[in-house]
């Protein structure tokens, strides 16, 4: 059994598809709130259960035997989050609380850090795990400073010598965009914004089309007119 965190969110619910299409039992740790949009990121896929992230601790504690990795996408992603101390216990506290039980269950931990964590790009993109080069990073948010303080830790933990997951690894996303993104608003990637506004441009066109068809039609009828409305005029 695999649990993703963060499962039934934009690259939580790609990473969720694949394993589902793999074959693997799938556990979604995630909220899936009430705007009617995250719950349709799974619907496709054959998990075995939701579990809200406040019932993680207890799950765990009753089927940690059954999992065979964490993958760890969930958290306050949005880098223009304000709330530091909501960011420190979504973007920390359970990513440490989850590399923790991962390293006493002897279980592989994949998390998302961030390209965040780079700031500028002024001291570069090196992918050195040095932990000195870490500490030069210099975010230019809340977010990106939540994940660079989790990969200094992790890092420092194991330069102390201190149990650590098996098999363990943390993932810089750039700007990623791709299916499922719709619930993320304002967050949403570039890519989603424009073919969003694109799909509206092509709908608001194909309706003004058919509007002046329409009217043409009926100016020049002389006794009934019936009118065959087809899916394609609303841009689906």
């Amino acid at each position: 059994m695999i649990i993703v965190t963060g499962g039934a969110g934009f690259i939580g619910s790609n990473i969720v598809g694949r394993l589902c299409a793999e074959g693997c039992e799938v556990v979604v740790c995630d909220w899936l709130g009430t705007d009617n949009i995250k719950w349709k990121n799974l619907a496709k896929h054959p998990i075995d259960r939701v579990v809200a992230p406040e019932a993680l601790d207890a799950y765990l504690a009753s089927h940690g035997k059954d999992v065979t990795a964490v993958v760890h996408m969930g958290a306050i992603s949005a880098t223009t989050a304000s709330d530091a101390d909501l960011v420190v216990r979504s973007n920390f506290d359970l990513s440490r609380t989850l590399w923790e039980w991962c390293a006493e269950a002897g279980v592989p931990f994949i998390y998302a850090s961030s390209a965040a964590t780079y700031g500028d790009g002024d001291q570069g993109f090196s992918d050195d795990n040095a932990l000195d080069r870490h500490m030069a990073l210099r975010p230019l948010n809340l977010y990106g400073w939540s994940k660079k303080w989790f990969d200094i830790w992790a890092l420092g933990q194991v330069e102390k010598g201190r149990k650590a997951p098996p098999q363990w690894a943390g993932l810089k996303f750039f700007n990623v965009y791709g299916p499922n993104e719709l619930h993320k608003l304002d967050m949403m990637s570039v890519v989603a914004k424009a073919s969003g506004k694109c799909a509206r441009a092509r709908s608001s066109s194909s309706s003004s089309r058919t509007t002046r068809t329409m009217s043409t039609a009926a100016s020049c009828a002389t006794s009934s007119m019936s009118t065959t409305w087809s899916m394609s005029s609303c841009g689906c």
